[in-house]
């Protein structure tokens, strides 16, 4: 379900694209083809500046593409899935060997030990695929990994690898850079999309790099692409609490021509942080806001 507050609100028909790859807070997999339906027609090269879990990135399977975040680990892991895959699948299936040999709570404990010694892709990916509601949290002072082990089993290698092999595929025309949003955004030119996908201000402080976010730095690059030409899309906080609360936002006036909301359903960040309690009417809607 979406609703248009200006604009005609037109847009394609996109297939869904529904196998995740990665776990991750924010994560739009259910409703990337919604997000997709709304980039232009024609696009140069798409640019994702806030990654994540590249669910919008795979959804539109670019044939030009820049993927970029400024968290090194993450990186590292779509790095390594766009240059050798087979890898990527061995450091799943290293680390789901050792989590079924012991007691998994014990084993979990210790990969995570092992990521907070030195933070690393490899052990990123297993406990984002393994940690409880696949909230993957940091502590403020130190970037500690504070999430505990969640409830169900991890996919098995297998299922892994057939994930990774179409995550493969469909981000074969992009690449993958450890760099700042504003160093990249400055890079797009006229005829470009670029799809921002930030630290929700309103929701995700616990989450890496939320703590120092600026908004209001991220508007300014946004300006500065509308005026050179380049498409801007960016999703952030919308309503909660089915519309009854909207998340208030300083957004500069004639930035941004529409603005929809998606129905993103019940609040991740927010089940965990509840421990499976009811959520009510805790319904969340998230806002897409175009330059076009």
């Amino acid at each position: 379900m979406q609703y248009v507050l200006f604009g005609n609100g037109t847009r394609n028909d996109v297939k869904p694209f529904k196998s995740q790859l990665l776990k991750w807070i924010g994560n739009k997999q259910r409703f990337a083809h919604e997000i997709v339906s709304y980039f232009p027609d024609n696009i140069s090269t798409y640019y994702e500046p806030f990654l994540g879990s590249g669910a919008v990135m795979a959804t539109l399977a670019p044939k030009r593409g820049i993927g970029s975040d400024c968290f090194k680990p993450l990186i590292e892991i779509w790095q390594t899935l766009s240059r050798s895959p087979e890898t990527l699948k061995q450091w799943y299936a290293d680390r789901w060997r050792q989590f079924k040999s012991g007691e998994k709570i014990e084993e979990f404990e210790r990969i995570k030990g092992a990521y907070n010694a030195q933070p690393n892709g490899p052990d990123l990916l297993f406990l984002c695929r393994s940690c409880y509601g696949g909230v993957v949290r940091f502590r403020k002072r130190d970037g500690y990994c504070s999430t505990p082990c969640g409830v169900h089993d991890p996919i098995s290698p297998d299922s892994f690898d057939r994930r990774a092999d179409e995550w493969h595929r469909r981000m074969k025309g992009a690449d993958f850079v450890l760099a700042d949003y504003q160093k990249i955004m400055s890079q797009a030119k006229p005829g470009d999309l670029v799809y921002c996908d930030p630290p929700y201000s309103d929701s995700q402080a616990i989450l890496y790099g939320a703590q120092s976010f600026s908004l209001k730095r991220l508007f300014a690059s946004i300006a500065e692409c509308k005026d050179r030409g380049v498409y801007v899309a960016l999703s952030i906080d919308g309503t909660k609490r089915t519309g009854k609360h909207i998340c208030k936002l300083a957004i500069p006036q004639y930035l941004f021509e529409r603005e929809v909301f998606l129905n993103c359903g019940p609040s991740m960040l927010l089940r965990f942080q509840m421990a499976g309690e009811s959520l009510g009417e805790e319904i969340v809607h998230d806002r897409l806001l175009l330059t076009y």
